[in-house]
């Protein structure tokens, strides 16, 4: 049997990296690896465990087919290696941090993708973003008025919801169910 490839998407602030450092030891439990991301930013910066790269190398990586998925947002350059294509091929699902906006395409390379969509409540985003300093309040709006835009074409995708405005634990715990539930309908 084919591995099925989870497709994590949402906005920045969700806590998508905080969500993937929390399931990785049952994920890896149920056979599901996490990809790592290749991203064009300094390694020093704080948040997922990422191979970062400068844009020369990356362009290299691309040229060269290292990349099963690749896209650019925010002013970086993300990549998803290839290796995945052998982990699926394997049986293995695997589980990447995608784009929202990137999601038709990876959709059309994987058609029987996941795709699942962390959410927060527009109060609780607000006050991450706010939080992390890296963006100004005019910056941040302009992010929340984008998430909403985001969270509608998703549901019109069919993006299975995970809503990670509460306690971390509750959404592994949801995440986990998402996919076994997901699997026992395969």
């Amino acid at each position: 049997m084919k591995g099925r490839l989870i497709y994590l998407m949402g906005p920045s602030g969700a806590g998508k990296d905080s969500l993937l450092l929390a399931a990785r030891e049952p994920l890896q439990a149920r056979g599901c690896r996490i990809a790592r991301r290749v991203i064009t930013r300094s390694a020093e910066a704080v948040g997922e465990d990422a191979l970062a790269v400068t844009e020369a190398e990356f362009e290299r990586l691309r040229r060269n087919g290292a990349f099963a998925l690749d896209w650019q947002a925010n002013g970086l350059h993300y990549g998803i290696s290839r290796q995945i294509d052998d982990w699926l091929a394997a049986g293995e699902d695997v589980l990447v941090n995608g784009s929202r906006g990137y999601l038709s395409e990876a959709h059309r390379r994987y058609p029987q993708l996941q795709p699942v969509l962390l959410t927060v409540a527009l109060p609780v985003l607000r006050e991450r973003l706010l939080a992390r300093g890296r963006e100004s309040p005019e910056e941040i709006e302009a992010r929340l008025v984008r998430n909403q835009q985001f969270q509608s074409a998703a549901e019109q995708d069919e993006a299975q919801l995970l809503d990670n405005s509460g306690a971390l634990e509750q959404t592994v715990q949801r995440l986990l169910q998402l996919i076994d539930q997901a699997r026992a309908c395969a």
